[in-house]
């Protein structure tokens, strides 16, 4: 027997809590269409975020390490699955939209440059130059509402309300769009803003392991780490022990976190969508105790692995990398592709110019500087 789209719809009104956020309640697109018989509105929206060149695009680009660097090491294509799969197993934990949760997480990253967030910086201070700004949750709404084109009757992916809410109020450490609404997002955007945090710290950590550029030494007088330890087989191989290391890590923060969001949710006695958008904080986020240990943690990769000399090193030619296609696509614009220069019709050059560059890969980037 095939199940319907309103089947589904059907089965998340039984089952999902009062305050997730369903299908049927989407607000909708800006182009209206007919529904899929199949699919519901926010399965279609992740579909539609797979399919991009842009998401094809993040398996070149940086996390942390170049993608020559080593076989093993994060790019932005993995994280962002990573983050998908935490956020998805931690939303039907909290009886949450599993299928809205998903998307969100998986366009989440679209629109970052190349080289991290040192590549992120370098086009914030290019654009400055121009009385303009480069963030790139604001670029990942760009690319699903504009530079993606899925339909002759439209631009952009035509993605649900909900999807695109989520995007512009993505918010960690390296994230803060502007937003047209104060209003607080989702439960569903606000658990994949938690899930980013969970997913880049505890992969850093076994990047920068396994790189031998962050020394466990270091790790050691954070309580987070000891804690980890109690839980984890310490008569392991090494490799198999910083595994089952990361794992402990994961699972505290990810407890800590499911357990602190029921509390505020039941203290803020929450029973719809509509009142969490009313809530002047997040609802979504690690206890005090887990949100200073997390605190500690952040601070100590900074310190000791994202300001490393290897690090640093190519977070440096990164920005040198972009700020040089910038200034020459910018002083000579008969450099750019005919297809890309065509967009100055109705553009501003260095508005093309931003947005070539942050949809090129590492080395893309590298390959075009080096000519």
């Amino acid at each position: 027997m095939l199940l319907t789209r309103q089947q589904f719809e059907e089965q998340e009104g039984r089952a999902l809590a009062s305050y997730a956020i369903k299908s049927t309640q989407s607000k909708g697109r800006q182009y209206p269409e007919s529904d899929d018989p199949y699919r519901t509105c926010f399965q279609r929206d992740r579909d539609r975020i797979i399919h991009t060149k842009a998401f094809r695009r993040l398996k070149g680009k940086t996390q942390v390490f170049v993608a020559h660097y080593g076989d093993h090491y994060r790019s932005r294509l993995v994280h962002s699955m990573e983050v998908a799969q935490l956020s998805r197993d931690m939303a039907r934990t909290l009886n949450l939209n599993e299928d809205l949760t998903e998307a969100i997480a998986l366009a989440h990253d679209l629109g970052h440059t190349p080289f991290g967030h040192a590549g992120q910086d370098e086009m914030h201070v290019l654009m400055q130059e121009y009385g303009d700004r480069f963030e790139h949750n604001e670029q990942s709404r760009r690319i699903v509402e504009i530079l993606e084109q899925k339909h002759v009757e439209h631009p952009g992916l035509n993605l649900s309300f909900e999807v695109i809410d989520g995007l512009i109020k993505h918010r960690t450490t390296y994230d803060n769009p502007l937003s047209e609404s104060s209003a607080m997002p989702s439960l569903e955007a606000q658990l994949v803003n938690m899930a980013d945090e969970i997913a880049y710290q505890n992969h850093d950590i076994d990047d920068g392991l396994r790189s031998g550029i962050l020394n466990p030494d270091v790790l050691e007088s954070l309580k987070l780490w000891r804690l980890a330890k109690t839980k984890t087989r310490s008569d392991l191989p090494f490799e198999l022990w910083e595994m089952g290391m990361i794992s402990s890590l994961v699972t505290l923060m990810a407890d800590d976190l499911l357990h602190n969001t029921d509390r505020l949710i039941q203290e803020h006695s929450i029973q719809t969508a509509a009142d969490v958008c009313k809530t002047d904080t997040s609802l979504c986020c690690f206890s005090d105790g887990m949100r200073r240990m997390n605190d500690e943690l952040k601070h100590c990769l900074y310190q000791n692995f994202y300001q490393s000399p290897g690090v640093a090193e190519y977070n440096d030619k990164g920005k040198r990398v972009i700020r040089l296609l910038f200034e020459s696509f910018m002083k000579t614009p008969t450099l750019l592709p005919d297809k890309i220069r065509t967009f100055t019709e109705s553009e501003p050059l260095h508005v093309v110019v931003k947005d070539y560059i942050a949809g090129m890969t590492d080395n893309f980037a590298l390959g075009l500087y080096d000519q």
